[in-house]
């Protein structure tokens, strides 16, 4: 399979990371907003020809922290998974790499 990068917007992984206000402090429900769009702004290169980055607040434990769509389709794990290994990525080490990447973000956004 030929791919041509950057990929059409509507063929990208678009990955929607929920951040709990709680991960910001005590006074984290204050801070989030700003928080996610100051995190939008610095995830927006990774890995941008096959993804789109949205970062927003999780204020219903309800919903996922993490969600996958293509095409405005929503993608279980799995297909998640395969949608990844197209562009030589683990979702295990993709995941994980996001959240230390947002750990560093959270201490950069308090100043510590």
């Amino acid at each position: 399979m030929s791919l041509s990068l950057p990929l059409p917007l509507y063929k990208k992984l678009t990955v929607t990371f929920r951040v709990e206000p709680g991960c910001l402090g005590p006074d984290g429900i204050e801070h989030i907003e700003g928080f996610c769009k100051f995190a939008k702004q610095a995830v927006a290169k990774l890995d941008s020809d096959f993804v789109r980055w949205v970062i927003i607040p999780r204020f219903d434990k309800s919903l996922a922290e993490t969600e996958y769509k293509t095409n405005n389709k929503i993608l279980d794990h799995h297909k998640a998974e395969k949608y990844l290994r197209v562009f030589g990525k683990e979702l295990d080490d993709f995941e994980e790499h996001l959240q230390d990447k947002l750990s560093i973000l959270i201490d950069e956004y308090l100043g510590r």
